[in-house]
């Protein structure tokens, strides 16, 4: 009888690509957990890893199994909480893959799902919008807010959330301005802006493209902190969701300044899988994103 852990081991090998990182995420030794794959391969009777001085990706065999292995764990996963939910409380774990420039709204939304349902712990990741079509797909991510114009509706649930729009947080002594300015303003500002793989840069690039411009970059970053932290510092000017501001409030030695010509949005979603059943954690966000 195949054990679920090890069906949990081959997941995490599955999605890391590595041995050292899904042993470490599954919290046991780097030769145990090979042990442990070796020891599945050898009672199926096939080679599910390609192996060479390192990890090589799975066999055809071993990427069938993945597929089983993964809904196996998502049955069991759902098991456990509708029973846990006949008893009247709604308890686990809800993973969430998140772009960079709706944590800010991801945080206010888990306060309200905190307030509702209290047991539910929630685990934000912080990725790229390719990254969460990519995990919802694979099954390792419960829900994805990410924009809503790069998340197909096939075998998904979609739930609008609202438009992003943008501000320039810029250093005081940089700019005169008190109300809206116009990219062009924006472009001849030092900035910092997320890295060219990130959705939300891909949007300020085209931005900047049609309009014929050709900003000062100075930094790239994974996230909006450490661009902050320089407009603070005096150092940059960086292009944030309006969203972020909001929730953070007032930064010393910065104006936060509306962008115009254009003006632009960007719808934000929010993608689960079409599950069925669904997991009671999922219908629980599911139904506050709806009182919302």
């Amino acid at each position: 009888m195949i054990e679920i852990r090890d069906l949990q081991l081959l997941n995490a090998l599955a999605r890391h690509r590595h041995f050292a990182k899904a042993a470490e995420e599954c919290g046991i030794s780097q030769p145990a957990f090979s042990m442990r794959i070796r020891n599945l391969e050898d009672r199926l009777g096939v080679s599910i890893v390609r192996r060479a001085n390192r990890f090589q990706g799975l066999t055809e065999e071993g990427e069938m199994i993945v597929q089983r292995a993964r809904r196996i764990l998502d049955e069991a996963k759902a098991l456990e909480q509708q029973v846990l939910a006949s008893k009247g409380e709604i308890t686990g774990t809800l993973i969430l893959g998140v772009i960079p420039t709706a944590i800010a709204f991801t945080g206010q939304l888990i306060t309200h799902l905190r307030q509702a349902h209290p047991r539910i712990v929630t685990r934000i990741e912080t990725m790229s919008s390719t990254a969460i079509q990519h995990r919802l797909d694979e099954g390792s991510l419960d829900a994805g807010i990410t924009y809503g114009d790069s998340i197909g509706t096939d075998l998904r649930q979609v739930q609008p959330l609202y438009e992003e729009t943008y501000v320039v947080l810029v250093p005081s002594h940089m700019a005169d301005e008190t109300g809206p300015i116009p990219w062009a303003r924006v472009a001849e500002f030092p900035l910092s802006l997320l890295e060219p793989q990130m959705q939300n840069r891909r949007i300020l690039d085209r931005i900047f493209s049609d309009q014929g411009l050709h900003p000062d970059i100075v930094a790239e970053t994974s996230g909006f902190t450490a661009s902050m932290v320089m407009a603070r510092e005096g150092l940059a000017a960086t292009v944030v969701p309006s969203v972020l501001v909001h929730a953070l409030g007032d930064l010393e030695g910065t104006k936060v300044l509306p962008l115009i010509e254009p003006v632009v949005s960007k719808p934000i979603c929010m993608a689960t899988l079409a599950r069925q059943p669904e997991l009671p954690t999922v219908a629980a966000l599911r139904a506050v994103v709806t009182s919302l």
